[in-house]
């Protein structure tokens, strides 16, 4: 993500007018879960997992989605995917594509005693925020990859190869990225680019907002004490929280937020607050005077990934699709539209073949250096999360 000497300048105007975060909460109720599996099969006596195996002449792949995250147009009145029909044409194989993932959190809590009771979901492949994603493998509910059928995975981008909950990428491949760190209207504030101004500069009291994203926001601020979200103990975690709730108990932190920042942000109710990078983007073709900067002491970055639950009955034609998106060309048309960072080498050179103003975009192509200040949340056990997300709740609740 950028860097502080982009903080000065507004970023470069993307092409999509929704980000994919911006959607959370709000569409709920709007894409229906279609998978018969997920309504029925419920229960927890798990036997543990058996994956099933794919017949050998299918060509069918059930495919679970945020909405707004693939490209689209229309054609004659009617809404088409043009890279999803290029793999339907390429491999033979009907794509039933579906939107159901409105929140992490809510999709997890249909899915989870599908899965439990090691039942098919459903779906052939869905698409799991790391945290999700490491639980998941926790429990046994999602198959290795058999990276034979994904030869382009060779083509993730260095930082994305190796995160804390998947070290070699055994169970997921990265659909779409994104970073989290400080955004502050530079009409009522001097630049913000430390975690520890946020919380402390008198001129933003009372103006400042955080995530009530548990991983985000601490991690954020260990960060800036020089912990390591990716190698923390429960001490740094503590201190993280100590630091909260000092800006807590001076009325710093106006209040904990969901999406719900932006429209903060927008209408000058808080001068600067803890965000994601593509709401912040948005906001800028309304105000240029929206800034988004990785903090001094590093952001934090986060992905959707692509995951074959057990019991998907076309684990080799998800492969395929995991495949094919990662190769560049592909991947340079799906991020063209989406505007998250892309997580595959070498298309930031494709992309610039049809839109070079895009592809130099820092947001959808970081550099090495921006890479290097952004850390992955590691993965922690269920005791651990229920205690971090008890003593973080404990801030607002």
């Amino acid at each position: 993500m950028p860097t502080q000497n982009h903080a000065e300048h507004a970023l470069p105007p993307v092409t999509r007018s929704l980000t994919r975060r911006s959607l959370l909460g709000a569409a709920a109720g709007t894409a229906a879960v279609s998978a018969a599996g997920v309504l029925t099969g419920c229960g927890s006596d798990s036997t543990g997992p058996s994956p099933a195996a794919q017949a050998p002449d299918s060509k069918i792949l059930n495919v679970a989605n945020w909405p707004l995250y693939i490209d689209t147009k229309r054609v004659d009145g009617e809404k088409i995917h043009p890279t999803l029909v290029d793999f339907e044409d390429k491999y033979g194989i009907s794509v039933n594509y579906t939107e159901p993932i409105n929140d992490m959190g809510e999709f997890f809590s249909k899915i989870r005693p599908v899965l439990d009771a090691d039942a098919d979901t459903g779906y052939d492949m869905f698409m799991l925020t790391d945290w999700t994603a490491g639980k998941v493998m926790q429990l046994d509910w999602v198959q290795e990859l058999d990276k034979t059928n994904i030869p382009n995975l060779s083509n993730l981008v260095e930082r994305l190869k190796s995160p804390p909950f998947d070290p070699n990428r055994d169970y997921t491949v990265p659909w779409q990225s994104g970073v989290t760190g400080i955004a502050y209207d530079a009409s009522q504030t001097d630049p913000v680019t430390s975690i520890n101004d946020l919380l402390t500069n008198p001129d933003l009291a009372g103006a400042v907002t955080v995530l009530k994203d548990m991983r985000d926001t601490t991690g954020l601020v260990m960060l800036d004490q020089g912990a390591n979200p990716e190698d923390f103990t429960d001490d740094e975690f503590a201190n993280a929280i100590d630091a909260l709730q000092s800006a807590v108990d001076t009325h710093q932190i106006r209040q904990f937020t969901g999406n719900n920042y932006a429209q903060l942000l927008a209408l000058g109710d808080i001068k600067a607050c803890v965000a994601w990078s593509g709401d912040i983007i948005q906001l800028q073709f309304d105000n240029p005077n929206m800034r988004f900067v990785v903090p001094d002491g590093g952001g934090m970055l986060w992905s959707d990934n692509m995951m074959v639950p057990n019991q998907a009955a076309n684990k080799k034609n998800a492969e395929l699709w995991m495949n094919y998106y990662c190769d560049p060309a592909v991947a340079a048309k799906l991020s063209a539209w989406v505007n998250y960072i892309c997580p595959i080498e070498g298309a930031q050179d494709e992309m610039a073949k049809f839109d070079e103003e895009l592809a130099s975009n820092p947001l959808i192509f970081p550099s090495a250096e921006d890479y290097a200040k952004l850390s992955i949340f590691r993965d922690i056990t269920g005791d651990q999360e229920a205690s971090y997300n008890d003593q973080f709740q404990a801030l607002y609740i």
